[in-house]
């Protein structure tokens, strides 16, 4: 296994994954901050990747809390 992923933890990555996807989709957080970059045609187009990148990171989180109940019965 490579040293990046010897000390990755699923279900830490998919709660803070989903906190900030929660975030960036349910306040106007990413409206504003494009806008001030001058790219505020993409807010049109946020739904097309929020709400994925929201359902991974919450997959994500599922799979940690159950290989860390596996692991905590063994």
């Amino acid at each position: 296994m490579s040293k990046i992923f010897k000390n990755f933890n699923p279900l830490k990555t998919g709660i803070i994954g989903s906190l900030v996807a929660a975030l960036c989709c349910f306040t106007p957080i990413l409206a504003i901050l494009l806008g001030a970059l001058g790219l505020g045609w993409l807010t049109g187009y946020l739904d097309y990747v929020l709400f994925p990148v929201l359902f991974i990171f919450l997959g994500l989180t599922a799979y940690g809390y159950y290989r860390q109940s596996k692991i905590a019965k063994e």
